[in-house]
Parts: structure tokens; sequence; C-alpha cells
């Protein structure tokens, strides 16, 4: 096919798993929402879809290795774990290239994106 890439196949193949975990009333989780759908839109996954999860308690984050919110998972992983995190029900920092935010740049997420298709990953 001319012009396919990754994330072509990807979109052909079923796409990716998507994951937003969140505390209740977490103040960037719509931060975060939008600039993954921004992000999936500038990398042509405009149909791809994502679910919040809502993280409640202690026992739920160690199960899920959520250690902050809001989390973002693509096909299970967090592109953006810091090496000796621990799971915690808490909000969540991020390091930007504008400094740290309560969300990863879509810039960050696109990257994200890209990474995951190149590994294979997707359904």
């Amino acid at each position: 096919m001319p012009g396919c890439g990754v994330l072509e196949v990807m979109r052909d193949s079923g796409g990716m798993e998507i994951e937003v975990f969140v505390v209740p009333g977490c103040p960037n989780q719509r931060l975060a929402e939008e600039q993954l759908r921004e992000a999936l839109d500038g990398v042509g996954l405009s149909g791809e879809t994502f679910t919040t999860r809502v993280i409640t308690d202690q026992a739920e984050a160690e199960r899920s290795g959520f250690t902050g919110s809001p989390t973002i998972l693509i096909d299970g992983r967090d592109p953006f774990a810091e090496p000796g995190s621990s799971p915690s029900v808490a909000c969540r920092i991020y390091r930007t290239p504008h400094g740290l935010a309560g969300a990863p740049g879509v810039d960050q997420l696109r990257h994200a994106l890209r990474a995951a298709a190149g590994k294979g990953g997707g359904v």
C-alpha cells in the first residue's frame, strides 16, 4: 500500500488499548484527556478511543501499578513511568519541555503513541 505508515497499519489492525487512570476529582483529568485526544488526532488515530478508570484506594493502585493521577497506559504500559515510583492514590507530576505539569504534553503523547506503534503494539 503506498504511503502506508505504522499508525495506518495499527488503525487497520484494531488499534491500541489506551487507558487513563485517575483518582476521584482529579484536577488534571480533563487536561490529560484533551491532550491525549489531540495527540491521537495528530498521529492519524482520530477514531481511536480510550477508557478512563477511577482508582479509589491503595489496594487498587497497587494491583494496577497506578503511580498517580492521571496515569496514561498504552497497551498496558506507562510510557512516562519514573524509576522507583511507588503505587499511590495521589496526584502525579510530569516533566515536560515547559517545566513540571499535571499531565504529559501533546508532543510527549504523540511520541509515546508512535513508539508504541513502532513496537508492534495494538490489538
